[in-house]
């Protein structure tokens, strides 16, 4: 397989910006997840090759063209929106839950994009990472330990003691309403980025909604119907998203740190700034999957005028890097970023 690539160079830079408030125990926190995780990897990888400690199963990765509308607002033309151009792009599909489980299961689903060829970025690339539903169930690093501790009795989470004033309602509610959801097919289905990015100096977020007619295959027959649902989709037809931003205009009601709080669209609407079209394709290939499963998928892959917000966030930058060099490590395999198209 021929695959033009450069090793990975870096990430956006961590410093601080004017709109995270770091809460104290945050750096502990993160390195217990860390630790954690890591040691969920090597655990994994005893019986088969090491995986993703999140969005493990993928239902398939595609190729796909990400292009930025002509004629936005000068407002709207910033880092890889400025400018009417086309990238070339890999997308991933995923369940979210840390092992793979059958797609019948209540699960978040994923969609991780990442654009190649972009000018600026030390990766070279910039990926935008999102799930079916626009909040989480968790607000910060601390909150994630507490979560972690309770998955042998997951309800210990949301009702830590007897007292109601430690009841995290919330969390509950955003859990529900992500495992609750009927999914058939991953390409009928919105997705959110859930936490917030800069878009120049303004916060925002990010969402992809399908732009086309439904998909008809929706079957359930067995553990892997959406890679089957997504497979016949895309044998059929080709797909189109459109990828759309939130700027925070409410402060008080779109909070940076918190990412269990919807930013409501009555606020701020979601603007369409590109269109995402996945052409039809088989992607089943053998070396295709193996090519997409290398693949490292981080927000902090990108341009500085689209860094990553916020507690989760900053989490995601240290524990995501520590698990991809485990993966890459265990399983003896490059760590490169994409350049151009891999002709599979």
């Amino acid at each position: 397989m021929d695959n033009p690539s450069v090793q990975i160079q870096g990430l956006i830079p961590a410093d601080p910006s004017p709109w995270e408030v770091v809460p104290p125990g945050e750096a502990q926190a993160t390195q217990t997840i860390e630790a954690a995780l890591a040691a969920l990897v090597r655990a994994g990888a005893a019986n088969g090759p090491a995986r993703r400690d999140a969005h493990p199963k993928a239902h398939g990765c595609v190729r796909a063209e990400f292009r930025v509308l002509d004629d936005l607002p000068s407002s709207l033309q910033v880092g890889v929106f400025a400018g009417s151009r086309t990238y070339q792009a890999w997308i991933r599909f995923s369940n979210g839950f840390e092992t793979p489980q059958d797609d019948k299961i209540g699960d978040a689903r994923g969609m991780a994009i990442k654009l190649m060829g972009v000018e600026g970025s030390s990766s070279g690339t910039q990926d935008f990472l999102m799930i079916n539903n626009p909040t989480l169930f968790v607000r910060d690093a601390i909150d994630y330990v507490a979560f972690q501790g309770a998955t042998d009795h997951p309800l210990r989470f949301f009702f830590p003691s007897w007292n109601p004033f430690t009841f995290r309602l919330r969390e509950l509610w955003v859990m529900r309403a992500i495992i609750s959801q009927t999914v058939t097919n991953m390409l009928n289905i919105r997705y959110w980025s859930v936490t917030p990015y800069l878009y120049g100096d303004i916060p925002c977020k990010f969402s992809a909604k399908p732009a086309g007619p439904a998909f008809a295959f929706n079957e359930t027959v067995g553990p892997n119907f959406l890679r089957d649902n997504l497979a016949k989709s895309l044998n059929a037809a080709e797909a189109t998203f459109d990828f759309c931003v939130q700027l925070r205009t409410q402060p008080e009601s779109m909070p940076v740190e918190d990412p269990r709080i919807e930013w409501r669209e009555a606020d701020s609407a979601f603007i369409p700034v590109a269109r995402i079209t996945i052409p039809k394709q088989s992607f089943e290939t053998q070396e295709q999957t193996a090519f997409c499963e290398n693949l490292s998928f981080t927000p902090w892959h990108g341009l500085d005028a689209h860094r990553p917000l916020g507690g989760i966030n900053r989490v995601r930058r240290t524990v995501y890097e520590t698990i991809s060099r485990l993966r890459h490590d265990i399983n003896a395999t490059p760590r490169e970023e994409p350049t151009a198209r891999t002709p599979l």
